[in-house]
């Protein structure tokens, strides 16, 4: 079995500060890995290298396309590579206005993505729209309504229609939870954790909340100064932390 993403020593620097250093592992089909650490620990850094936004100092990317098999993503040409984010990719960013076009249409948000592929029949685009609004639990009423007038976790919820309307294999997550209330923090996780089971999506999560992970990964890195200090499975990295560093991390939430 091949993995559908297959990391290299992934390396970036500024100056003299680390990002982060020499990373690798695979993603495999059908998985969630979460990386998780402290804010400067290099997560973000590593997921933007992976998602094409940041140029590495060095490494390979390896995805394994519908077409052509494993193929190095940082070697790509710049319309491969914007073609693979707006089909076989997807990139949930932290504060859903990052994702989103504000003074658009919550339908028309959906349907620019369907028409990045090649969509145009009106129709199908405006049904589709409404039928991904319902999956993430905004009301068909509101398909023409911009995203400046809806709640943050809407907002979110949005963006996550807008990602995922082209069936997608591969999703990068940052924060997606960051900066929501408790409660909608807790509805968005179990939306989430509902679409990546259904639609068998592979998944990057990064994030600094312990228990984002604990629900939707399977697996876990453990990051600091650049470095991954600890991997595993997620209840075995979090039950049973075995570097000091992760110790302390979970030891503080549960202090909490």
């Amino acid at each position: 079995m091949t993995p559908l993403l297959d990391v290299k020593g992934i390396a970036k620097r500024y100056g003299r500060h680390i990002g982060c250093a020499d990373v690798s592992f695979d993603l495999w089909p059908g998985e969630v890995m979460g990386i998780v650490g402290e804010s400067g620990s290099g997560k973000s850094t590593l997921l933007n290298c992976l998602a094409g936004h940041l140029a590495p100092d060095a490494g390979e990317v390896w995805f394994d396309t519908r077409v052509d098999g494993p193929k190095d993503t940082l070697k790509m040409g710049e319309p491969e590579r914007r073609m693979l984010s707006r089909t076989d990719w997807a990139f949930v960013h932290q504060h859903a206005r990052d994702g989103l076009r504000m003074g658009v249409s919550a339908g028309g948000n959906v349907g620019e993505r369907l028409m990045a592929v090649g969509a145009r029949n009106y129709g199908t685009i405006r049904h589709q729209a409404i039928d991904w609004l319902g999956r993430v639990e905004i009301s068909e009423e509101r398909v023409d309504d911009r995203p400046t007038t809806f709640s943050g976790g809407m907002q979110q919820r949005l963006q996550i229609a807008r990602n995922l309307v082209t069936g997608p294999r591969l999703v990068f997550m940052d924060e997606p939870t960051g900066g929501l209330d408790v409660s909608v923090q807790a509805r968005l996780l179990d939306l989430l954790r509902g679409l990546v089971r259904d639609m068998g999506l592979s998944a990057i999560v990064v994030t600094h909340d312990l228990a984002v992970v604990r629900l939707l990964a399977d697996r876990l890195m453990v990051m600091k100064d650049g470095q991954v200090v600890e991997t595993g499975l997620t209840d075995q990295v979090l039950d049973d932390p075995q570097h000091g560093y992760t110790q302390l991390l979970v030891s503080s939430v549960l202090q909490v």
